[in-house]
């Protein structure tokens, strides 16, 4: 198995166990991104209490709302991710090895290659995994009537109905999300957002830039005290922490406005919360929001991008080394299976 193929798999399956441990954290943050009412707007509930009022109004399920599509959109957008990004990466190292021979350079991936790196890899994800997180953001903004405001139910029907609600999906499902998308847009709405997603890519490239340049001064330092240059899985995890809080703070106005796209359009009624394109969005959002409103959320969203980003390098990393382990006692079996 490739090296890129192994990061790719190993990707994936750390973005999906992140995402699962802080999925309750996105979909509030994207509620509190997207909210456009001036009245909600200024009673300012914390992250907790958002929360449980979802839970109180619109049930548990709610937290979990697109967790489904929110999986494969993670699996693929990880898997695409890394497994570019090493194919990348293995053509900068062959290229800094080659410059070295002719005197150029000590050999290694600079500063300026990673970045280019990061960004290709991820603009190659945005163009193929945006429809995803379209109806992702349209299942996490979609809002069910709260339980108060439900008429009260027949006493003989009720158990039925509950039996019903536990085995039937609920009644805003990706379906629905995908139908709603293309009678709004047609087929071009799947990539409503992507201008602002596209230049979103920096994230990644300064998340892997700044990551990597940390880690290979960890591992220098470590070389130089003669102690190997071994990193733990702790701090791989907080490496990874410190690496997305620095490219979230840089980014998040870029995310507000994607989300708003993505989100469900106000078509009747107040024209400020309906946006044509990334531009309008801008420049609606400075005009009634000021610039306050590119930062609503912003600390649920440090905290979310920073624990699932901690997780995914921790857990990333211990996979790639587990694949290569095995593989490496299956090349072993192999040779000695073989007659002498």
């Amino acid at each position: 198995m490739s090296d890129a193929l192994i990061n790719g798999f190993a990707g994936a399956g750390g973005g999906i166990i992140a995402q699962l441990i802080t999925y309750p954290l996105q979909t509030v943050n994207t509620r509190q991104q997207t909210e456009r009412d001036p009245k909600k707007a200024k009673v300012k509930l914390g992250t907790i209490e958002q929360m449980c009022q979802v839970v109180q109004q619109e049930g548990w399920s709610r937290l979990y709302g697109g967790l489904t599509p929110s999986l494969v959109g993670t699996a693929a957008s990880q898997g695409v991710y890394y497994y570019f990004y090493q194919i990348f990466r293995n053509n900068a190292e062959a290229t800094a090895t080659e410059l070295k021979k002719k005197g150029i350079g000590d050999g290694s991936v600079g500063m300026l290659s990673s970045l280019l790196v990061a960004a290709l890899s991820g603009c190659v994800n945005v163009l193929l995994t945006n429809p995803i997180w379209v109806v992702v953001t349209r299942m996490q903004t979609h809002r069910k009537p709260s339980k108060e405001s439900q008429p009260d139910q027949n006493l003989s029907t009720a158990p039925d109905e509950a039996f019903l609600a536990a085995i039937e999906p609920p009644p805003y499902g990706t379906s629905h999300a995908v139908q709603e998308v293309y009678d709004e847009a047609g087929i071009f709405g799947f990539w409503k957002g992507v201008f602002p997603t596209l230049i979103m890519v920096s994230n990644p490239s300064i998340q892997f830039m700044l990551y990597e340049t940390m880690l290979k001064k960890l591992k220098e330092r470590r070389a130089s005290n003669k102690k190997g240059n071994g990193v733990t899985a702790l701090e791989i995890f907080f490496l990874g922490a410190l690496a997305k809080l620095g490219a979230t703070v840089v980014t998040y106005p870029l995310l507000v406005v994607k989300s708003r796209l993505q989100a469900k359009q106000v078509i009747d009624g107040d024209k400020r919360q309906h946006y044509k394109g990334t531009f309008d969005a801008f420049m609606k959002m400075i005009r009634h929001e000021g610039f306050s409103g590119f930062y609503k959320g912003m600390s649920t969203k440090i905290v979310q991008s920073v624990l699932a980003a901690a997780v995914l390098f921790m857990v990333k990393e211990e996979l790639v080394k587990g694949a290569r382990v095995l593989l490496i006692k299956d090349a072993i079996n192999t040779v000695r299976s073989k007659p002498s």
